[in-house]
């Protein structure tokens, strides 16, 4: 694995959204892909309550063990932000994962996410369970594929407060991040329509904070 490239900020009107590149590998997002499709899709999303027409793509939710996400979250550690709103950053990412494809047309308009509990695996792998005293502030919106292999569109647009945008190309390997919750600093952002014959894959991670 190459050294994490530093951290590029959005200009989003003091709304903090971040983009960090080669966090994994093709190889590692290759995997990825294929184990969700093993899953398989689905046009619902367990737990996820959004308004008829807000979100328009595929959705599977897993949760990965320590093996999967563990070496991810040393490799952007030191970038993430230490301290939140008085909580500290937690040394893990939260082992659910909610992975959403995109085929022509798909798109999910214009939303906040929701902050979430941490989900692990039970020491038997069998079922999931919360960690107590945690609460995630981020999203980290991990792209498994781009342009590069035929993506048409997808980007991810992230709103100013002053009504203006930018929209983030989805690039294999590379992670936005941007505060969530149900307050005033959530970043509004939208998942741009794809065109053409490929799909675009992404998973949404929560990067979590100890609020004890």
């Amino acid at each position: 694995m190459t050294d994490i490239a530093p951290t590029a900020s959005a200009n989003l009107g003091g709304l903090i959204a971040f983009l960090i590149s080669d966090v994994i590998t093709e190889g590692e997002a290759d995997a990825i892909v294929e184990a969700s499709e093993r899953f398989g899709y689905r046009d619902e999303a367990p737990g996820i309550q959004t308004p008829p027409g807000m979100r328009m793509n595929k959705a599977v939710h897993w949760v990965a063990d320590e093996q999967t996400l563990g070496p991810i979250f040393e490799r952007i550690a030191h970038l993430l932000p230490h301290d939140m709103d008085g909580a500290q950053l937690y040394p893990a990412l939260s082992r659910r994962i909610n992975m959403y494809r995109y085929d022509a047309e798909d798109v999910f308009n214009p939303h906040t996410d929701g902050d979430w509990p941490a989900y692990g695996l039970t020491p038997d792998r069998r079922q999931m369970q919360e960690w107590a005293g945690l609460r995630s502030c981020f999203s980290m919106l991990l792209y498994l594929n781009g342009p590069e292999d035929g993506v048409q569109g997808g980007s991810t647009r992230l709103f100013r407060p002053d009504r203006g945008h930018v929209d983030v190309m989805p690039k294999k390997g590379s992670a936005l991040f941007f505060r969530h919750g149900f307050g005033p600093r959530s970043v509004l952002h939208e998942g741009s329509r794809v065109f053409g014959e490929v799909s675009k894959y992404v998973a949404r991670i929560n990067v979590m904070y100890h609020f004890g």
